[in-house]
């Protein structure tokens, strides 16, 4: 075991092995912790695209990249050239996601700066402030709110953006968007609508896919 760890010790490297352990494993460590905050208060009760899934390997692979253009700016030149060629397809659904994506950078950054107590605090407060927003969200009139998340294609979204929004108006109260995002040619709406027990999301797809024909839409409620 000694040998195996003086061989290591013997290659050439700006950074010493036991600094890139400590990153690395401290990384991974945070982003099991961000991905069993997104499985309790996100995962379980809304659809999203998935995000988590790369959660425990992007955080520390995050990590390793921002430990290796430390020591190099033509390392770091390089990282941004061959990043330009990658092109993620599957779109964000819900803006909630972005937040435990940024989350998962900080930690990772955190964890490649050697700023291990600011990590941690970050960590603490997200955790306190999803764990309110938990409890008291039947509570207030403001959490009794809903989401709904429409994709269609582009080219059929300017004739039917009104007859959305009618039907939109005559079955949902209180319905209003919040934001609108346009990748690979088809257009993600994101909608927040007050909660009514008693609505048949049956039928509302089935007339919303018929009153949007022939245009193809897909639609994700949380």
């Amino acid at each position: 075991m000694e040998k195996i760890i003086e061989f290591f010790r013997s290659l050439q490297s700006p950074m010493e092995l036991d600094r890139a352990l400590t990153a690395i494993g401290f990384s991974l460590l945070a982003s099991i912790i961000v991905y069993l905050l997104y499985q309790f208060f996100y995962g379980s009760r809304y659809i999203g695209a998935g995000v988590h899934r790369t959660f425990i390997i992007g955080g520390p692979a995050i990590t390793a990249l921002f430990l290796g253009i430390q020591v190099s700016i033509p390392l770091s030149l390089g990282l941004l050239g061959a990043l330009s060629f990658v092109r993620f397809r599957t779109p964000v659904k819900d803006p909630a996601e972005i937040g435990f994506i940024l989350l998962l950078i900080a930690t990772s950054i955190g964890a490649a700066t050697n700023n291990y107590v600011i990590t941690g605090i970050l960590l603490v407060i997200v955790f306190a402030v999803l764990g309110i927003q938990w409890m008291v969200r039947n509570r207030f009139s403001l959490f009794g709110r809903g989401t709904l998340m429409i994709s269609v294609d582009q080219t059929s979204f300017k004739e039917l953006e009104t007859r959305l929004n009618n039907f939109l108006k005559e079955r949902l109260q209180g319905v209003r968007l919040e934001s609108m995002s346009v990748l690979d040619e088809r257009v993600s709406l994101n909608y927040q609508y007050r909660r009514k027990g008693d609505l048949n999301w049956t039928a509302f797809t089935s007339d919303l896919i018929q009153m949007a024909n022939p245009a193809k839409i897909e639609v994700f409620v949380g």
